[in-house]
């Protein structure tokens, strides 16, 4: 018997380089035990007769074989925001193949989601209050309430030019944060009116967010934040696939592993910071619970998803707090933490799923039309 057909939307870094190649490499090993052919083609990749060459692992050669077929029945979509010009070649793929079968749907960008999220009373509680950036005057308002804020590019990931500014004094202020290339920019000391004409000089757009800041810092002086992932399991329900820490480097105001941040344990970086067991079991099902019910609102209002990475804060007094939502997430802090389990259920479940989804379909064909009375 054949095996099925699993298609993996991806986007070219540069001409001929994919992102996650290695990732893709380890589905192809998994989607093999499971009877599922993992292929995976970008949108240059589609020809005018709606033919793809994709890219199938072969074992035996260690290496890449090109294919040119017709489309897989199902796409898991990978492909990252890579700026606006790839962004709008993907928008198009996307639209003109509405009917094919995704496993997820892309989500929106950080002041849409802020907007979609606070719809839901329940949910709003674990945002950071955040705004669009109008100002320069604007934003120190902002500042002067809540002391420490953060600034994000609205479809940045990585922790590409994001700043952290801090009221440390009566009239005294530090700047930080991370180019778009990721690097570690000096820390600016100043007063406000300095402070202003060093935020002018940035050049910030509404294209930013201001959000809240939520204190992370560990006594060592290092941010540290959770990544948690959801994911849809083999029975099509959401599941706690795992949770861990990560901490950033010294002079870092993130905490992202591909920014050289480290990974660990959750319950080695809650027993750090709680003593209380009961408590620190008390976060645990908070965490499990609010990943619950976020995906499901996330789906009723963008369609079918199939895993989340969600960036989680836990602040002094223990509660959560949501920083980020990411539909297309890495599973590489589970590796790092050594959690073998957790690693190969976020590899497998993807797989695991789209073969439900697939039977899903299976059994609805094979269903007789129902006559109108």
């Amino acid at each position: 018997m054949a095996p099925q057909r699993l298609g993996i939307l991806a986007v070219y870094l540069s001409k001929a380089r994919l992102e996650e190649l290695s990732f893709f490499r380890k589905l192809s090993h998994e989607g093999k035990k499971l009877g599922l052919q993992v292929e995976v083609f970008t949108p240059d990749d589609v020809d005018s007769s709606n033919q793809v060459r994709t890219l199938v692992y072969d074992a035996e050669q260690k290496k890449w074989i090109r294919r040119k077929a017709s489309f897989p029945p199902i796409i898991y979509d990978r492909a990252r925001y890579q700026g606006s010009g790839k962004y709008q070649i993907l928008k198009a793929f996307r639209k003109k193949h509405s009917d094919l079968i995704y496993l997820s749907r892309p989500l929106a960008n950080k002041w849409f989601m802020h907007q979609t999220l606070s719809e839901d009373e329940e949910i709003r509680k674990y945002i950071p209050a955040t705004v669009r950036f109008s100002t320069t005057l604007e934003l120190m308002k902002f500042l002067k309430k809540h002391k420490l804020i953060y600034v994000k590019p609205k479809n940045g990931t990585g922790g590409r030019g994001i700043l952290r500014i801090e009221q440390i004094g009566h009239d005294l202020y530090l700047l930080q944060g991370r180019s778009q290339q990721r690097t570690i920019l000096t820390p600016y000391r100043s007063n406000e009116k300095q402070l202003m004409i060093k935020l002018n000089t940035m050049k910030l757009t509404p294209d930013y967010v201001v959000q809240q800041g939520i204190p992370l810092t560990l006594k060592d002086g290092r941010v540290h934040d959770y990544r948690l992932l959801i994911q849809k399991n083999g029975s099509g329900e959401w599941e706690v696939t795992g949770c861990a820490g990560r901490i950033g480097p010294h002079r870092s105001i993130t905490s992202n592993l591909h920014g050289g941040g480290s990974a660990v344990a959750l319950n080695k970086l809650l027993t750090k910071r709680f003593s209380s067991a009961e408590k620190i079991e008390k976060i645990k099902e908070d965490l499990d619970s609010f990943a619950h019910k976020l995906a499901k609102f996330l789906e009723g209002k963008f369609g079918k998803l199939c895993e989340l990475g969600l960036d989680i804060a836990i602040d002094p007094k223990g509660e959560i707090w949501l920083l980020e939502v990411n539909p297309k997430p890495s599973r590489e802090i589970f590796r790092r933490t050594g959690q073998t389990l957790a690693y190969q259920k976020a590899i497998i479940r993807p797989l695991e799923y789209a073969l439900w989804v697939l039977k899903q379909k299976e059994n609805q064909s094979k269903q007789p039309n129902k006559v109108e009375p």
